[in-house]
């Protein structure tokens, strides 16, 4: 048996997933690019709606079976696979920024749907996971905070208070991806409950439906430029958000243990879409270096580009083994014993794949950050990566804490 061969499914989904993106995805890539540029602003009644193209796409992927592909052992997405049967099919989803939409297989849906699915209530389900499942609505995740350290959970300030049947909530909130969207219909809020505990148990999550008055999206943030319409990144702020006692999800101080169930598989996905992205980039680069042709001679010739090529080579073909390795260990130890593995592929795939973006940029000259390729898009897409689910300085302070443990030694205990 080969090690390294695709598990059947995988192989058979990937087969009709490759065929799809050559079919549908990326001969609609300019149209995408159009009906973004084209939504009306993002605070005007008709607001952003979503994208006409993927709307079009998804009765086609869902169709042939390539549906909720990411969700294992739910009996609400029997089609779910596990991380690692997952895995190779997020990295050809990858090669297009929107592209897992079309497949119902979306950040942040994708974490939100696991969160919902894993520690919800049957109501909690049949109100939310079923639609998004069905790909009927769209939710976001509201964690991060402009005014507090947020790579530091422990700092969030959101307020989330008990008040007889119903949970208060007051907080400001930001990055809070898919906000925008008149389509958001969930936020899934993380606060304190109860700031007496320690620090690990202060913090909830709790269901708010997005047009819960006191819920309003200040502001629509960009990225290096990039405003990501029709989804878009929000601003939100909470004041006197009541609602019932009924959404929490699992019970007061559990926060952070949901927050760990629900980034795990998540980092996991971005990573194998940033390695999806990466050999995208490589394949754009090889093709403009071999099409031009500078001091005589071809630019792939030149033995600087000769040795970025390979190096680019090497770096994907390592993330890709650290992260299927992660994934493995999620589905045969947990998401706890793959804690380390988990922390390493969230630095070492955006790292790598910012990398050979931007050689391939620099292979395209000015057209590398024009309109006319991917590139730039890809570019601030992977950047952002190394600061969402946590930046890389945190996950890297993980993976040193456990090695010390490793070693016999103890790392200084925090607060």
């Amino acid at each position: 048996m080969d090690p390294f061969a695709f598990p059947p499914r995988t192989a058979a989904l990937r087969e009709k997933l490759l065929a799809f993106m050559d079919a549908a995805i990326y001969p609609n890539e300019e149209r995408y690019i159009e009906e973004a540029a084209a939504c009306p602003p993002w605070n005007s009644e008709e607001g952003w709606q979503g994208s006409g193209v993927v709307e079009l796409l998804k009765p086609r992927a869902r169709s042939q079976g390539l549906w909720n592909l990411f969700l294992p052992q739910s009996e609400h997405a029997p089609e779910g696979l596990t991380n690692y049967e997952y895995a190779p099919l997020a990295e050809i989803m990858g090669r297009v920024h929107w592209a897992s939409e079309v497949f119902n297989c979306a950040a942040p849906d994708t974490g939100n749907m696991e969160t919902i699915e894993r520690y919800g209530t049957p109501e909690q389900k049949e109100q939310w996971l079923v639609p998004l499942l069905e790909g009927e609505i769209r939710s976001s995740f509201l964690m991060t905070e402009p005014d507090s350290a947020s790579s530091d959970a422990t700092n969030i300030e959101c307020d989330i208070r008990r008040d007889g049947d119903e949970y208060v909530i007051n907080g400001r909130k930001w990055w809070s991806t898919g906000a925008v969207s008149k389509r958001c219909k969930l936020f899934i809020v993380m606060g304190k409950t109860d700031r007496n505990a320690d620090v690990h148990h202060q913090q909830s999550m709790i269901l708010v439906p997005s047009d819960t008055p006191g819920c309003k999206v200040e502001r629509n943030l960009t990225v290096f430029g990039y405003d990501h319409a029709p989804l878009g990144h929000g601003e939100v702020t909470l004041t006197d958000v009541r609602v019932p006692v009924g959404n929490l999800l699992l019970g007061e101080g559990r926060g952070f243990e949901i927050a760990q169930g629900r980034l795990g598989p998540g980092r996991i996905h971005h990573a194998m879409r940033s390695i999806g992205a990466a050999e995208r980039a490589l394949e754009l680069m090889c093709r403009r270096l071999a099409e031009r042709v500078t001091f005589g001679e071809r630019i792939v010739d030149h033995s600087v580009w000769q040795e970025r090529i390979a190096e680019s080579r090497m770096m994907i073909d390592q993330a890709r083994l650290l992260t299927l390795k992660a994934a493995w260990m999620m589905d045969t130890v947990g998401n706890k014993a793959a804690q380390a593995e988990i922390a390493m592929i969230k630095v070492v795939a955006p790292k790598v794949s910012t990398q050979v973006i931007d050689w391939a940029i620099q292979a395209h000259g000015g057209g590398g950050v024009a309109q006319d390729t991917p590139l730039p898009m890809m570019y601030a897409d992977q950047r952002t990566l190394r600061i969402a689910d946590g930046p890389d300085e945190v996950h890297r302070r993980s993976v040193a804490k456990l090695e010390l443990r490793k070693q016999g030694i103890d790392p200084r205990p925090r607060r």
